[in-house]
């Protein structure tokens, strides 16, 4: 069974933890650069073993070095977001902490998925400076945004999630791109079953969540949803699933886009990005893909 490391045991860190225990998808190791932190908060989950039926050890380690021997390695550390602040004002400081773990994961074989923000940014960084395969390097982007456009959806219609598809594209961010023609309930298109404006004011909603969940919380930014969306790239790569997510990648010519990390629908599966898709966009989506793109690049000092 693959092992997963963790990399930084904070919010996201420990709670990604908690949900791929709930999911008994495998062994867990995690690090953080407090001392015993990690060791602490998952000796607290895995008292919950008994509970929660846990068939694999979960554990903390103050050990990097036996963090970055596990099979997956989900970075998760970093500064986040305080109120007022956008994601791309972490950049300068969580640059400097990608672009040491990247002279570490030179000879990773693994797979990586970043949480760290702005993940689309990291994601790029990391493969350049690491040299790794860009298919075996994903960011969560946009997943977290078709989770919450999934939830807006099943809210305003009353249904069941489940039964609720949606797409995100772009970059994650302010000017995510959510096209409206690829969400569904139920393989009914949401434009059929809420007015236009509607659907326009939930997707707006999406663009503008992480900010309003800092806001009305008090606290610096969201943890439980994009640690469940960790858990779930995670878990696709473990299970070798084949799952069609949208994930943070750099791009090699999709959409016109190439060397920068925006998220596009892929198959993941054991070894990574195993398939890119393309998806049909109206021509106002692909100018805003393009800024993305450009936006990316200007921020990692690409362009």
């Amino acid at each position: 069974m693959r092992t997963t490391g963790i990399v930084g045991a904070g919010n996201v860190g420990a709670n990604a933890a908690f949900f791929l225990a709930e999911r008994n998808v495998g062994p867990v190791i995690a690090r953080d650069i407090e001392e015993g932190r990690a060791t602490g908060k998952l000796l607290d989950i895995m008292e919950a073993a008994p509970l929660g039926r846990y068939h694999f050890p979960l554990r903390g380690t103050d050990s990097e070095a036996e963090v970055l021997e596990s099979d997956v390695l989900l970075i998760a550390a970093g500064a986040t977001r305080a109120a007022g602040a956008s994601r791309e004002s972490l950049f300068a400081e969580n640059s400097a902490l990608i672009s040491e773990l990247a002279g570490k994961l030179k000879r990773f074989p693994g797979v990586v998925v970043v949480a760290t923000e702005p993940v689309d940014a990291m994601v790029t960084l990391l493969v350049r400076e690491a040299g790794l395969d860009s298919k075996k390097v994903m960011g969560l982007g946009g997943c977290l945004d078709v989770a919450r456009m999934r939830f807006c959806i099943a809210r305003e219609l009353g249904c069941a999630v489940e039964d609720v598809d949606a797409m995100a594209v772009g970059r994650h961010d302010s000017d995510i791109i959510i096209p409206l023609a690829y969400c569904k309930v139920s393989g009914i298109p949401v434009e059929h079953l809420l007015a236009a404006d509607t659907c326009r004011a939930l997707a707006e909603e999406v663009r503008g969540a992480g900010g309003q969940i800092v806001e009305q919380s008090g606290r610096n930014a969201a943890f439980y949803a994009p640690a469940a969306v960790a858990a779930d790239v995670v878990e696709a790569v473990v299970r070798d699933s084949g799952r069609m997510l949208s994930v943070s990648s750099v791009l090699d010519g999709q959409l016109d886009a190439r060397g920068v990390a925006l998220s596009l629908p892929a198959m993941i599966g054991a070894d990574g990005v195993s398939r890119i898709l393309e998806p049909k966009l109206s021509d106002e989506e692909r100018k805003r893909f393009a800024a993305s793109a450009t936006a990316v690049a200007k921020l990692i000092g690409k362009e």
